[in-house]
């Protein structure tokens, strides 16, 4: 079969697309036959280096396809069942072997691209917006990155929590998709101071939390946005790592809460799992969520798809085929 590997740390070059043996379902496993993968920002982190796995490795944490063969033991699935799964390496691939406790159904009406495009970035903004900080009716949040795969999502359902949604973005383009999200505020951050709008919003009050997945370049002013015991949910860092920082600025500023979550520790358990992936994939069905997929690559142009994220070029999901 054909996969996309790393041998080696690196930018986008070091994908290497190449032939590699079908793997074989091991007890308690599912082989797969991929329809699509899901390119996220962990999957940068991890071809970098940043995040550190054993190398060489399938890139991929995010997949969708159907059951081809059954690892002894598996008692829930059967040959042709659609299912999709994320946290599991290796979706870069033509096939995947994915432990059964993994796999989640496709409901019945949607297709294997758009459980792709849901499971991590759809899961990772149940938790924030219902878990991290459980949004209610009154809060206001602050979503960086409001247009990109996680924030429009994000925006979409702490609106269905009943907050107020004040989004960042880029571009005009992008601040349309916000909008159309459901952001009640859109911050062009190239052109817009974004703390002092944030305060201007808020009649200088702040937010009750902020969902950061930037990182370095907007750690700070995300403190400086939030209420009196407001949080700062930094859940990602495309524009680097935050430098390490005295604990008592967390004080100093409010008695503010600092958490760094991810999505692995949300859906531990399988119960855990199937509530989140029930929700977001019944979401989508029922139409209250809506996906937007930015792009949709062969298999063979996993670098090129790197290159759009890294670069901030994408709104919305971006997709990997095998077999084109």
């Amino acid at each position: 079969m054909k996969a996309v590997r790393v041998h080696r740390t690196g930018g986008p070059e070091v994908l290497s697309y190449e032939d590699v043996p079908i793997p074989e379902p091991q007890a308690g496993e599912v082989l797969v036959k991929l329809e699509a993968a899901g390119v996220n920002y962990i999957d940068t982190y991890q071809r970098s280096g940043l995040y550190r796995i054993e190398l060489p490795a399938i890139l991929g944490q995010e997949g969708a396809g159907v059951v081809v063969r059954l690892g002894a033991g598996v008692k829930n699935f059967k040959e042709g069942d659609p299912v999709a799964w994320t946290g599991v390496l290796g979706s870069y691939a033509e096939y995947a072997a994915v432990p059964e406790d993994r796999l989640v159904a496709i409901p019945s009406g949607l297709s294997a691209k758009q459980a792709a495009a849901a499971m991590l970035q759809g899961m990772t903004a149940h938790y924030l917006a219902r878990s991290t900080y459980p949004l209610k009716e009154g809060d206001i949040c602050l979503v960086h990155a409001a247009a990109g795969g996680v924030g429009l999502l994000l925006v979409q359902i702490a609106r269905m929590c009943g907050a107020t949604v004040i989004g960042t973005v880029s571009t005009a383009e992008k601040e349309a998709l916000a909008r159309e999200a459901g952001a009640h505020y859109v911050i062009r951050y190239t052109e817009t101071d974004f703390e002092a709008e944030v305060k201007r919003i808020t009649q200088g009050r702040g937010v009750q939390v902020v969902y950061d997945s930037v990182g370095r370049d907007t750690f700070e002013k995300s403190l400086d946005c939030l209420a009196l015991r407001g949080m700062l949910v930094l859940f990602g860092q495309s524009s680097g790592p935050v430098p390490p920082f005295d604990p008592q600025i967390l004080n100093r500023k409010g008695s503010l809460f600092l958490t760094r979550p991810s999505l692995g520790h949300y859906i531990a358990t399988r119960e855990e799992l199937l509530e989140r992936a029930g929700d977001v994939l019944g979401w989508v069905k029922e139409g209250r969520l809506r996906l937007r997929i930015h792009a949709e690559y062969p298999l063979s142009r996993a670098a090129e798809a790197h290159r759009d994220l890294e670069k901030r070029r994408t709104s919305g999901k971006l997709l990997l085929l095998p077999g084109q």
